[in-house]
C-alpha cells in the first residue's frame, strides 16, 4: 500500500496489536550434522494454524537483492534462500491445512502505472549508482587505496526480472515445483497438508490473489467459519485485505522492522560506513579471491493480530445515539474505505491528507459527523455511497486551509530546531575531545559533571588516521596523497553533505499562501486557472478510483483495464459535485498477456529480458511506440525532500497502440517464449496419505480425464480436503509415483521415490454477478478478549512491553533492577549488551547475528547442506502422536467447533467420538451453514479457562491433530 507511514502510525497508536514471535532453532550434532526443527509437533506460540499464506514477492525481493547483508552470487543462491525463508515461515507458523504460496502474475492496469514508475526509477538510479561506484573506485585507487575486484557486468542483478514473464520468473516457478515435492515427501510438518502454488503466470497480484481465494471459500457452504489464518507479508495493505475479510481469525506475520539497519558498502563490501566515507581495505585482503563478508544483524518476526485491532476499532469507531443499529462489521469497512484517501497503490494521496499530522484521525471525526447526518454507512459490500463520500470530502476541503498554514508552520520550526541542532554540533567538535587536567585524578560525577562532547567522533577520527598511516607504511597512498585536498581529478572542492545544503527547490505551488488551488493545477497540470471544469473532472476521475479501490478489495477486480489518468490527485474541496455520480466500470476486461505488461512496465534498460525483437521496439526511433520509453525523465518533488517520494513523470501507455506493435511480433516469438506469455493455472499437490490423493491420482488414471485441455475439470470432495471447495485438471508436471524429481537447483538433491500428486487448480466459480457478503459468517466466534479497559483509555505506546508468543498469562518470574545487580555480581555475569537483546522466551533461538542460514537452516548460500533430506524421513505421519504431542487448539478457543466426518479408514482428532475431527463433543459433519449444530464457545489466544491446558470442554480429553 502506498502509505510508508501507515505501519508506524497504527502500531504506535494501537500498540498491543503486535506480538513477537517464538522460534524455534535446529541445532547440530557433532559438530556438523545437522538437526531440523520437527514442525509437526506443537506450534511455540500456543496457537495452531490452519492456512499459512505467503506473498511470495515479499520473500523474493529480500532475498534476490538484500539490504541488510551481502547478496547472492547467482541464481542458484537466491533459489536456496527463497527456500530458507519459506521454511523459516513454514516453522514458525506451522500451519495443520494448506500453505498457499502466490507469486504476482499480471497486474490490472492501475497498478501498472506504479509498477512502470518504481521499474524506471530504478533503472535510472542503478545507472546513476553505476555511475558513481565507477568514480569513487578510480578516486580512491588513485590515491593507493585497496579495493576488492569490480564485478563483470554479467554479475550485476537486475531486480526489474522479478516481473511476470521473465526467464528468471519461469526458472523460479520450476524450482519451486521441486521445491514442494522435497518437503512433502520427506518433511513430517508437511506430510498432511495441501500446498497451492499460483505462479507468474496467474494474472492477478499475489495478495489479491489469496483474497480471491478466501472470498470464494468462505462463499462455499463447505467452508469452516472459524479457521485461523496467517498470511506473510510486510505491505500496510495486507492489514486492510484481513480486515476486509470478515474472519474472526487472521493474523499476520512479517519482519520486524528496524530502522536505521547498517548496510554494506557497495566498494569494499564492509559493514559499518557509508560508501562515500569508504578507505578500502588492507591490502593483504583485498588481494584475496574470496573475501569473507560481515553479516547484517538477523531479521525477527512479529504477528499483527487482528482481532485485537478489532477490539480497538470497536472503541474508535463507537458512535453515540446512532439513529440505526450500530455494527462494527461495517464500520470497519467504511474505515478500509477513509484509509484509501490517505494513500494507496492506484491513486495518488489527496495534497491536506498526511498520516504524520492526523490524517486518518481527523477523516474519523468527520465521519462520525456526517453518518448522523446521512443516517448510514459510508460502504455496504465493497460498493460506496456517493453522497455520504462527497459530504466527507466537503468537510475536509473546508480545513485546506489551515492544514496548508500549519503544515508551513509546523515546517518552519523543524527547520529551526535543525539549524540549532546543527549549530550545537559544530560548537561541541570544535571543542577538545579530552582534557589533560581531567586526567590526573577521578571526578564525582554526583557534583554535575558531564560526559566529554564529541569523544566518539574524536576517537573514530584517530583510529581512521591510524589505519589511514598503517595503510601507507604497508604500501598505501603515504603521508603525501592523504593531505591532498579532497575532490574530483580536477582538484575541484568536494560537494557538501546533504545535511549541511539549507538550500531546496523551489516550492512554485507555496499551498500555504493565497491562490494556492490556482497554482496547484496551473502548474501540475498546465491548466488555465479559470479552467474550473477541468478540477471537477479530475475529482470525478479520483472518486472513479476510489470506487475501484474499494471494488478490488471486497469483491475482486472491478475491470482489468481501468486506471487513473493523472499524476497528481484533485484538492478534497474539489469533490462537490461527485454526490451525483453513477459510476460503473467496462465488464469482462481481461489482463494482459505477461509480455504484454513487460512492455508496459520496462524501461529499455531492462530489454535483456524480453524477446530481442520485442526490445527492439524499445530502442529503434522508428518505433511507433518508441515513445513509451523515454531515457530520462523529470521527478517532480511535489514538496517533499527526498526524490524516492516525488513524481515519476512519465507518458501513460497507450494501450491500444501498444498491443496493435506487438502483434506485428508475435509471429516470431520461439515455443518456449510463447508458454512463458500464456495464462496459467494454479498447481495443488498432496502427499499420498493426505485423504484426497486417491481422487487426484485417479485423474491420471482414467483415459478420459488424462487429457491435458480445459475440458476435463473435475470439483473435488470438500470433505477430503478440509472443507475446501474448487477444481482440478490434470497437468503435464506431474512425476509418476516412485519416480524420481530432479532438482534444478545446483546442491539440492533429487527426490527419489516420488509420492506426490500435483495438478492443475481452479477456485470455485460464481456468477459474474455475484456479491461476496463482507460479514461475519453463521458459526463464526470472536477470539476471547485481549485488551484490558485501560489499554484503550490514552496513549498507551509509552507503556507497552512487547509480547512474545501468542499466550496471554505467561507467568515469568519478575526481578528487581538491586536483585539483577546482586545476582550478576555474584555470578560474575558482565552487563547486558542493548544491541544484542534478546528475549528469554526463546531458548532456543540460537545466535541471531549469526543469520537463519548459519544456525537452523544449514550453511547459507555457498554450503548447501541445509538442503538435504530429514534425518528420518521414514518417520510414518501417523507416528506423530507417539511423539506425544497434543495440539492444542484452545488457544483460539474450546474443541467444541463442528468438522468433517473422518473417512472410515482414518483416526480422529479426538480421544473420543470415533468418527470426527475433534472431541467428542459438539463435533457434527460440515455441511452448508444452515446444517451446522451450534459450535461451543472459544476461549481467545490463551489456554481455556479452569482445565488443563489443550482439554476439550466435557472431561479433559486432548484435542490431538494426530493425523487429518
Amino acid at each position: 500500500m502506498g502509505v510508508p507511514a501507515f505501519f508506524r502510525w497504527l502500531s504506535r497508536k494501537f500498540p498491543n496489536i503486535i506480538v513477537h514471535c517464538v522460534e524455534e532453532r535446529g541445532h547440530t550434532v557433532d559438530g556438523n550434522q545437522r538437526v531440523n526443527i520437527d514442525t509437526s509437533k506443537p506450534n511455540p506460540n500456543n496457537v495452531e494454524f490452519d492456512n499459512l499464506y505467503l506473498d511470495m514477492n515479499g520473500i523474493i525481493h529480500p532475498c534476490c537483492h538484500p539490504e541488510n547483508k551481502p547478496a547472492p552470487k547467482n541464481e542458484d543462491e537466491m533459489m536456496v534462500a527463497i527456500f530458507e525463508y519459506i521454511d523459516r515461515i513454514f516453522s514458525i507458523i506451522r500451519p495443520r491445512r494448506l500453505l498457499y504460496m502466490a507469486i504476482d502474475g499480471v497486474a490490472p492496469r492501475a497498478k501498472m502505472n506504479q509498477q512502470r514508475s518504481r521499474r524506471f526509477r530504478a533503472s535510472k538510479e542503478a545507472a546513476e549508482k553505476a555511475a558513481t561506484i565507477s568514480r569513487l573506485r578510480r578516486e580512491l585507487q588513485s590515491k593507493g587505496f585497496h579495493l576488492p575486484p569490480e564485478k563483470a557486468p554479467e554479475d550485476h542483478f537486475d531486480t526489474n526480472c522479478i516481473t511476470p514473464g521473465t526467464p528468471f520468473m519461469d526458472r523460479l516457478a520450476k524450482c519451486l515445483h521441486y521445491y514442494i515435492h522435497d518437503r512433502l515427501n520427506n518433511d513430517p510438518g508437511w506430510q498432511n497438508i495441501e500446498v497451492i502454488l499460483s505462479d507468474a503466470n496467474v494474472p492477478g497480484e499475489g495478495e489479491h490473489k489469496i483474497m480471491d481465494f478466501i472470498r470464494k471459500q468462505r462463499a462455499s457452504p463447505s467452508h469452516d467459519p472459524n479457521t485461523r489464518h496467517c498470511l506473510c507479508g510486510a505491505d500496510a495493505d495486507l492489514i486492510m485485505l484481513g480486515l476486509a475479510t470478515h474472519e474472526p481469525n487472521f493474523t499476520i506475520i512479517r519482519e520486524e522492522f528496524k530502522p536505521n539497519q547498517p548496510r554494506p558498502c557497495e566498494l569494499c563490501g564492509q559493514i559499518g560506513h557509508e560508501m562515500k566515507d569508504c578507505m578500502g581495505l588492507p591490502k593483504d585482503i583485498a588481494s584475496q579471491t574470496k573475501i569473507e563478508k560481515p553479516l547484517g544483524a538477523e531479521t525477527e518476526f512479529i504477528f499483527i493480530r487482528l482481532n485485537v485491532l478489532k477490539e480497538y476499532l470497536t472503541k474508535e469507531l463507537w458512535i453515540e445515539g446512532l439513529p440505526f443499529k450500530w455494527s462494527i462489521e461495517r464500520a470497519i469497512d467504511d474505515w478500509v474505505f477513509l484509509c484509501f484517501f490517505v494513500g494507496n497503490d492506484f491513486l495518488p494521496h489527496l495534497p491536506s491528507l498526511e498520516i504524520r499530522e492526523g490524517a486518518i484521525d481527523r477523516l474519523v471525526r468527520i465521519y462520525k459527523e456526517t453518518i448522523h447526518v446521512k443516517k448510514d454507512y459510508l460502504t455496504k459490500n465493497g460498493f460506496a455511497q456517493m453522497d455520504h463520500c462527497a459530504m466527507i470530502l466537503t468537510k475536509l476541503g473546508q480545513a485546506e486551509d489551515e492544514i496548508f498554514r500549519q503544515r508551513q508552520i509546523d515546517e518552519e520550526k523543524f527547520k529551526r530546531r535543525q539549524k540549532e541542532r546543527k549549530a550545537m554540533q559544530r560548537q561541541e567538535h570544535a571543542q577538545p575531545a579530552y582534557h589533560m587536567a581531567g586526567q590526573l585524578g577521578p571526578t564525582d560525577v554526583r557534583s554535575g559533571g558531564m560526559a566529554i562532547s564529541g569523544a566518539r567522533d574524536e576517537v573514530l577520527s584517530q583510529r581512521r588516521s591510524a589505519m589511514d598511516f598503517s595503510r601507507g607504511l604497508h604500501g598505501g597512498p603515504g603521508i603525501e596523497a592523504m593531505l591532498e585536498p579532497e575532490g574530483g581529478a580536477q582538484g575541484q572542492p568536494a560537494k557538501r553533505k546533504a545535511e549541511d545544503l539549507d538550500e531546496e527547490p523551489e516550492d512554485e505551488v507555496r499551498l500555504w499562501e493565497v491562490g494556492w488551488k490556482e497554482r496547484y493545477y496551473e502548474s501540475k497540470f498546465e491548466v488555465s486557472p479559470e479552467n474550473q471544469s477541468f478540477r471537477h473532472e479530475v475529482a470525478a476521475a479520483y472518486a472513479e478510483g476510489l470506487c475501484w479501490v474499494l471494488h478490488y478489495y471486497y469483491q475482486g477486480c472491478a475491470s482489468w483495464k481501468w486506471f487513473f489518468p493523472y499524476h497528481y490527485a484533485p484538492f478534497a474541496s474539489d469533490f462537490s459535485e461527485i454526490g451525483t455520480l453513477k459510476i460503473s466500470f467496462e465488464k469482462n476486461t481481461k489482463p494482459f498477456n505477461p509480455m504484454e505488461q513487460l512492455m508496459s512496465v520496462f524501461p529499455a534498460a531492462s530489454r535483456q529480458h524480453l524477446p530481442e525483437p520485442w526490445g527492439d521496439l524499445m530502442e529503434d526511433p522508428e518505433s511507433p511506440i518508441i515513445d513509451f520509453y523515454p531515457i530520462d525523465f523529470r521527478i517532480d518533488l511535489n514538496g517533499k525532500k527526498a526524490a524516492w517520494m516525488g513524481v515519476a513523470l512519465l507518458p501513460f501507455v497507450d494501450e491500444k497502440r501498444l498491443l496493435e506493435t506487438v502483434a506485428t511480433v508475435y509471429d516470431r516469438l520461439t515455443p518456449e517464449e510463447k508458454r512463458r506469455n500464456s495464462r496459467g493455472d494454479s498447481y495443488i499437490f498432496i502427499r499420498k496419505n493426505h485423504p484426497g490423493y486417491p481422487f487426484l491420482r485417479g485423474l491420471y488414471e482414467n483415459k478420459s480425464q488424462r487429457k491435458l485441455n480445459d475440458e476435463n475439470v473435475q470439483p473435488i470432495d470438500p470433505e477430503s480436503f478440509f472443507g475446501m471447495a474448487g477444481n482440478a485438471l490434470t497437468t503435464d508436471k506431474m512425476v509418476p509415483e516412485k519416480e524420481k524429481v530432479l532438482s534444478p537447483v545446483k546442491g539440492c538433491q533429487p527426490c527419489p521415490n516420488n509420492m506426490v500428486v500435483v495438478t492443475r487448480w481452479r477456485d470455485p466459480i460464481f456468477e459474474p454477478d455475484f456479491i461476496y457478503p463482507a460479514t461475519k459468517l453463521p458459526g463464526a466466534i470472536e477470539p476471547e478478549k485481549v485488551l484490558r479497559p485501560e489499554d484503550l483509555v490514552g496513549d498507551q505506546s509509552r507503556q507497552w512491553r512487547p509480547q512474545v508468543g501468542m499466550a496471554r498469562n505467561t507467568q515469568r518470574a519478575s526481578l528487581g533492577a538491586s536483585g539483577h545487580r546482586m545476582i550478576n555480581h555474584h555470578a560474575a555475569i558482565p552487563p547486558p549488551s542493548h544491541g544484542g537483546w534478546q528475549r528469554g522466551c526463546a531458548p532456543q533461538r540460537g545466535n541471531f547475528n549469526q543469520g537463519y542460514q548459519r544456525d537452523s537452516y544449514g550453511q547459507g548460500y555457498d554450503g548447501y547442506n541445509n538442503y538435504s533430506t530429514h534425518s528420518n524421513p521414514q518417520r510414518s505421519y501417523q507416528d506423530r502422536g507417539r511423539y506425544g504431542q497434543q495440539y492444542d487448539r484452545s488457544s483460539y478457543g474450546s474443541s467444541n467447533r463442528n468438522s468433517y466426518n473422518a473417512p472410515p479408514e482414518r483416526n480422529s482428532y479426538g480421544s473420543a467420538g470415533g468418527g470426527s475431527y475433534g472431541s467428542s463433543r459438539g463435533r457434527g459433519s460440515y455441511g452448508p451453514p444452515g446444517d451446522r449444530p451450534a459450535p461451543g464457545p472459544r476461549l481467545g489466544y490463551g489456554p481455556p479457562r479452569g482445565g488443563a491446558r489443550g482439554a476439550g470442554g466435557g472431561g479433559g480429553n486432548y484435542y490431538r491433530r494426530d493425523c487429518y
